[in-house]
């Protein structure tokens, strides 16, 4: 942890939200569908700088459970990948997951349209467990 900036404690109800582009190269299947494991990277992007706001330490995954794949990601859409503190223990940190398509990229509308979307998209969320070094 740098010295002019100590970590803060970590506690319930803290988020961290990143926002992505979902680029065409990375579709894996028909439709342009993404597999499963791009909304799970992306879990550990936000679970790495929450853990760096709270521990001054990038932390380490443990364990992932309850992911539910809700509605498809498409390549040319932009997500958003939030993750919230649910418990705190002496090195572990419980966080809750949620990815959401809030514009989709629309080829009816030309090649590069898209559209922001009104509702949000529940895509995909889970749970997850991150432990962080013992404090010293």
């Amino acid at each position: 942890m740098s010295p002019n900036r100590p970590a803060r404690q970590a506690k319930v109800g803290m988020t961290v939200t990143h926002r992505r582009y979902v680029p065409y190269s990375h579709a894996h299947y028909a439709g342009n569908l993404v597999d499963g494991a791009y909304s799970l990277a992306a879990f550990g992007d936000v679970a790495t700088e929450l853990c760096i706001r709270t521990d001054g330490d990038e932390g380490l995954f443990a364990s992932y459970s309850d992911v539910q794949f809700r509605a498809p990601v498409r390549a040319g859409d932009c997500i958003e990948i939030e993750a919230t503190v649910v418990r705190v223990g002496s090195r572990s940190r419980e966080m809750s997951f949620e990815v959401r398509v809030i514009a989709r990229g629309n080829p009816v509308g030309g090649g590069s349209a898209a559209d922001l979307l009104d509702d949000p998209v529940i895509a995909t969320t889970a749970r997850g467990v991150v432990v962080v070094p013992a404090p010293t």
